[in-house]
């Protein structure tokens, strides 16, 4: 009997995984090879190399974070402004998708191609975001601003260590996404 192969999937997994807890530099093949414990040689019967590695990785990002996530949106149905709400939540709060978000953002200041993949999941994730907003809101200007505010926040709140006197951060995210959603 043959031994079985370590699944293309387990070296894409745990690419991420590394990639959320290191960047892309804490991605290479005898590391990943060791946490999974295996030799480093099934790896080239899925990959030719790193980079080919490292775009299966920015793959399942993509479409988990965008496309998983707009199926999920859609499916649950709901008002626009839930659904911006709740997209929100999928992508930018939870243990899984956060922090590979994240380290692509970082990785994306180094890397163009990177930059560009992370441009197109943002402008599919912004126009969410405008469809939502354009239910309750004419005005295109101020579609793309609070579309921009909803993102920003989304984002930036992860980078913000201020506190916020007699309140609490929920508290202040929940009133400052009424605000952009018209609440």
């Amino acid at each position: 009997m043959g031994a079985l192969r370590t699944p293309r999937e387990k070296w894409v997994e745990e690419g991420l995984r590394v990639l959320a807890a290191g960047g892309p530099d804490a991605v290479r093949v005898e590391a990943l090879a060791k946490a999974l414990g295996v030799t480093k040689g099934g790896f080239y019967g899925y990959f030719a190399n790193r980079r080919a590695l490292l775009d299966a990785m920015l793959d399942v990002w993509e479409r988990e974070c965008v496309d998983d996530v707009l199926d999920r949106v859609e499916r649950e149905g709901g008002d626009p402004r839930e659904k911006v709400r709740l997209a929100g939540r999928l992508t930018f709060s939870g243990d899984r998708l956060l922090p590979i978000d994240l380290a692509v953002r970082d990785w994306a200041r180094r890397d163009e191609a990177v930059a560009e993949r992370l441009r197109r999941v943002d402008n599919r994730r912004m126009q969410l975001a405008r469809d939502a907003i354009s239910t309750f809101c004419s005005d295109p200007d101020e579609v793309e601003a609070r579309s921009l505010l909803a993102f920003c926040m989304a984002i930036g709140s992860h980078f913000l260590a201020a506190d916020h006197p007699d309140r609490s951060r929920p508290e202040v995210m929940t009133r400052a996404a009424d605000l952009i959603l018209g609440l």
